[in-house]
């Protein structure tokens, strides 16, 4: 298991390699070129074998270890999962060149806190395993985050191309870019799939809370900050349909929502089981 761990870091640093945008004076793969035929493949096993390691971790006979390592490792695997099957690494490259060597990252952290489990070692079972709403709940919960997590990342690219664009700077990276509107269309089709999202978690579990988790919903920092990243997503959309709101407000109202539903989930983990040690 970990040789395991270590292969599919290393897969995911070659596909990082092999996708790194073609014609950047920084490129590293004309070092090194990587064969045609192993290319496609390289991102795809990375994947796999993180999605078997993270159900390895996260799946254990007593309920599900939520810890914030494996979190950080299944919203890590979603992230790099979706950016690639929606075709986003390959149409914008610079996304997999943030978010595949983050992932790569999240893939040892399970690794990690079993050779020291004094210092990650925290783990926090989700004794609803059973529960259908309550595994679609968190699950469809995670998807959104990963969602956001992406949305983030393209809208801070998308901000750097625009800037070169004005200053009428050349940028070699961006040879056979789809042209920026395109690319914003679907920034914005992703954030509102993800806003869908977020909305089911919000509602089910404030419909649910009692059926599913055995008490009536109580308002935490969880629940608070959860409900504010709601609130600014859906005034962006609304902005976006009202007022055509793109360019840095647009930017600053993704960031704003991602931090906040990074407080009420990752970082309120972090805060728990880190910092706090619970």
């Amino acid at each position: 298991m970990i040789l395991l761990h270590l292969v599919v870091a290393a897969l995911y640093g070659l596909a990082v390699w092999a996708h790194w945008p073609a014609g950047a004076p920084d490129r590293p793969g004309h070092l090194l070129p990587l064969p045609r035929t192993l290319t496609p493949w390289l991102l795809p096993l990375a994947l796999a074998g993180h999605a078997w390691l993270a159900f390895a971790a996260v799946a254990q006979p007593d309920g599900l270890d939520l810890s914030i390592v494996n979190a950080l490792s299944v919203v890590a695997w979603l992230t790099a999962a979706l950016a690639w099957g929606s075709g986003l690494v390959a149409t914008l490259p610079a996304v997999g060149t943030i978010l595949l060597p983050v992932a790569a990252g999240a893939s040892l952290l399970p690794l990690l806190a079993r050779l020291a489990p004094e210092q990650l070692g925290n783990p926090h079972r989700f004794p609803y395993a059973g529960e259908i709403l309550a595994t679609a709940h968190v699950a469809v919960a995670l998807v959104a985050y990963a969602m956001f997590i992406i949305a983030a990342v393209e809208a801070l690219i998308l901000m750097g191309l625009e800037k070169r664009l004005h200053r009428r700077l050349p940028d070699p990276g961006t040879a056979g870019l789809p042209p920026l509107l395109t690319l914003e269309r679907f920034l914005f089709r992703l954030i509102g799939a993800g806003f869908v999202l977020l909305t089911l978690t919000l509602a089910s579990g404030m419909l649910f809370s009692e059926q599913v988790f055995g008490r009536a919903v109580t308002f935490t920092h969880k629940s608070i900050f959860s409900l504010l990243g709601w609130l600014t997503f859906g005034a962006l959309l609304w902005g976006r349909w009202r007022y055509g709101w793109r360019g840095r407000v647009a930017l600053r109202w993704i960031l704003a929502g991602t931090v906040l539903l990074f407080l009420a989930y990752l970082g309120y983990k972090i805060v728990l089981e880190v910092v706090l040690g619970r």
